[in-house]
């Protein structure tokens, strides 16, 4: 069972920690059905290959806000790699102690694995609260100096995400759906 732990307690260097952000399974190809779109599993071999990238350039802690899609997918990503490699350590920030009541099925499972096998679990509120998950993105890109974002719309969170962190002058690497419609359409 997961320890959650308060904001102030990230033990964590900024300089080797890297956050994600994206979109919710529908707002992406496929609705999120990995097994029946080519455009989705690509979107996921970036992101994979942007978490490669990130670790050969020395970052070893990666931060999920563990919302569904984007979020979980990539701590998935990041608990397979610790398995081969323990210096890589994911860090999961709840925005919220029952984020995890809207998640159902293979969400929900992957969510509480995700939790008990993270070097860290911060909750910065008991309830939700207006502005919560805002407050999540920016906690997040408060203690990261990259940010990997997978993203087919500004006008959402993930863009406010990547506004929060040019505005800190965060490396972005931004897997973005509508630059190539040839490669991220089903």
């Amino acid at each position: 069972m997961a320890v959650f732990e308060k904001a102030q307690d990230f033990r964590f260097d900024k300089n080797t920690t890297c956050c994600f952000s994206g979109h919710r399974p529908d707002k992406l190809p496929g609705n999120g059905d990995v097994v029946n779109s080519m455009a989705l599993r690509r979107i996921l071999s970036i992101l994979r290959l942007s978490i490669e990238d990130a670790i050969k350039d020395g970052y070893k802690t990666f931060i999920s806000g563990m919302a569904p899609g984007v979020d979980l997918w990539a701590a998935s990503f990041i608990r397979d790699i610790h398995a081969k490699n323990p210096e890589i350590n994911l860090v999961c920030v709840l925005p919220f102690r029952e984020q995890k009541k809207s998640l159902h099925g293979e969400a929900l499972y992957d969510y509480n694995l995700l939790l008990d096998s993270a070097a860290q679990v911060i909750c910065l509120n008991d309830k939700y609260e207006a502005g919560c998950m805002r407050e999540r993105n920016q906690f997040m890109i408060d203690n990261s100096s990259r940010l990997i974002a997978v993203v087919n719309s500004y006008r959402s969170g993930t863009g406010m995400t990547i506004n929060m962190a040019k505005k800190q002058n965060v490396d972005i690497k931004i897997i973005d759906v509508n630059k190539n419609p040839a490669v991220f359409t089903d």
